[in-house]
């Protein structure tokens, strides 16, 4: 049998030992996700305006621009689907109707390059703006 002081001091180590592992934890843990945060870009959020060739083009788009439209409508959906896209729409401005796309990408380099390949851009039907955005409120789930 063990004297009661060897006892006690093995207790105390292990007691020691314990706490210190636990509060290792959380920093082992913080430590892995900073390392993993700094390994993989910020996401930025990006307003994109979409430029159509005139004013009242939601009123007058031929059938070519209508099928492209279409396309349009597919790849934001798309966008939106894989979380890319947070929001986009028409601005019925009665100025001139514009597009709205709010995405998120790492930097401006990948939102032109997510607004270029937009069909309505390829084709030459819209045109584009980008600008960082920062979203104080964010769209809500429902």
């Amino acid at each position: 049998m063990l004297p009661t002081m060897n006892v006690l001091s093995l207790a105390t180590i292990l007691l020691a030992a314990g706490i210190a592992c636990a509060l290792a934890q959380p920093v082992a843990a913080q430590s892995a996700s900073s390392t993993q945060a700094s390994t993989t870009p910020a996401k930025m959020t990006w307003f994109i305006r979409l430029i159509p060739p005139r004013p009242h083009f939601d009123k007058d788009l031929s059938e070519a621009e209508a099928k492209i439209m279409e396309q349009h409508f597919v790849y934001l959906k798309g966008l939106y689907e894989k979380g890319v896209c947070l929001f986009a729409g028409p601005v019925l401005d009665p100025k001139g109707v514009y597009g709205v796309m709010v995405i998120e990408a790492a930097n401006e380099d990948e939102a032109r390059a997510i607004a270029a390949a937009d069909p309505s851009v390829k084709a030459g039907v819209n045109r584009i703006e980008v600008a960082e955005m920062r979203v104080a409120f964010p769209p809500k789930t429902h």
